[in-house]
């Protein structure tokens, strides 16, 4: 992306245009509940970087920005009205829906980038950096952890009440269904089938199409309304 070589480090860059997407979109807008998220773990990321907590930075803040990228992409896309990712249409598509609840954009959106875009972004990174996957194994772990401190806390904030209200709330069971971990684990396996399949360009292109279509799928049904 052009922008980044006027920032001092690409990931301020990153930043940069989600603080910008922030203050420009509706608070309610689907896309925006997202990108609040997004935004949230992109500047822990960015702490953790300054602080030295990555064993190898240099590959960690490849990393970051090349999964960043693959999101910022998607809503260039839809802005210049063309079709975004298959992973990324249900968000779109229903980011202004009265029935659906933020807690369901939010996850919806980790869905695609997860489940998407961070296998592509481990393949980015390793051509970029000339490296194998396993190489990028502790940034990815500790990326997904942070990730995963930050669910938790982000199905409280969005779906707040007693407990046996959530019990009873449909969106409880509805998102029962979609785990953090599991997606974690299928895209780590993707990452590895396609940096396999590299040299196999069709079958690496049906591949992603494929992963980029089950993602969509599983988004859609993430993102069911609840509510008129």
């Amino acid at each position: 992306m052009a922008q980044l070589e006027h920032f001092s480090t690409p990931v301020d860059a990153v930043l940069a245009r989600m603080r910008a997407l922030d203050a420009e979109l509706p608070e309610r807008d689907g896309v925006a509940v997202f990108n609040r998220v997004y935004l949230a773990v992109t500047e822990e990321v960015d702490r953790r970087l300054d602080a030295g907590e990555f064993p190898d930075p240099r590959a960690a803040t490849a990393l970051d920005v090349r999964f960043a990228e693959r999101y910022l992409a998607a809503v260039d896309t839809v802005a210049q009205d063309r079709r975004a990712p298959a992973c990324w249409r249900p968000l779109f598509q229903f980011r202004r829906h009265p029935g659906v609840r933020p807690l369901q954009f939010a996850l919806a959106g980790i869905n695609a980038h997860i489940g998407h875009d961070l296998a592509l972004a481990v393949v980015d990174t390793c051509r970029t950096l000339g490296c194998e996957p396993a190489d990028l194994e502790d940034e990815f772990d500790r990326v997904g952890d942070l990730l995963a401190s930050l669910e938790e806390r982000i199905r409280e904030d969005l779906m707040p009440g007693p407990d046996l209200l959530q019990i009873a709330d449909p969106l409880t069971h509805l998102l029962g269904s979609w785990s953090l971990e599991r997606a974690r684990d299928a895209t780590w396996t993707a990452a590895r089938a396609l940096w396999a399949l590299r040299h196999c360009e069709d079958v690496a292109e049906e591949f992603t199409e494929r992963l980029d279509a089950a993602v969509g799928f599983a988004g859609r049904m993430l993102l069911t309304p609840l509510a008129d």
